[in-house]
């Protein structure tokens, strides 16, 4: 067996002070204990339990982003019913436009665009809040079947130590 030459830097250091050594034995030692846990739970009900844990995994994606699709979906309905409204009242009103005086006519004109404006900012309030909306649907469906992941590995490795001791 080879034996390490010390020298008397290796001498001043004292033993335990090297950083990197240190670390790579606590890693190592981490990693022991993570396999050996890992080693020590019920692989037949655990595959199963992955295995629906995945197929739960992928419903909740799917539900998401039906979710997500569907927030779209409304968004541009919406954005395409309001646009046709804006169009047909512009319409509307430029069609009594014509018989008028100029005065009466900017008068209106002015009227009409602050009150377009108004509806405008009203519009894009509502379509925020519908994005928003199913957004934060999609989210929490994500978010709920992290959390329930976290719980399942959690009970896991309880009950992969709780046999070893």
């Amino acid at each position: 067996m080879a034996t390490r030459k010390t020298t008397g830097a290796d001498d001043k250091r004292g033993a335990g002070s090297n950083p990197a050594a240190d670390m790579q034995e606590a890693f190592t030692q981490s990693l022991k204990g993570i396999t050996d846990r890992m080693q020590d739970l019920n692989l037949t009900g655990t595959a199963a339990a992955l295995l629906e844990n995945g197929r739960k995994d992928i419903e909740a994606l799917v539900e998401a982003n039906k979710r997500s699709y569907q927030g779209l979906q409304t968004v541009v309905q919406r954005q395409t019913e309001m646009l046709r409204n804006s169009v047909t009242e512009w319409q509307e009103a430029m069609k009594g436009l014509p018989g008028q005086d100029m005065s009466t006519n900017l008068s209106k004109l002015d009227e009409m665009g602050k009150a377009a404006f108004q509806q405008a900012l009203n519009d894009i309030r509502e379509l925020a809040d519908v994005a928003a909306k199913s957004q934060a649907e999609a989210f929490e469906i994500v978010r709920k079947r992290v959390s329930d992941n976290v719980e399942q590995v959690t009970q896991l490795l309880q009950q992969g130590s709780g046999r070893k001791k």
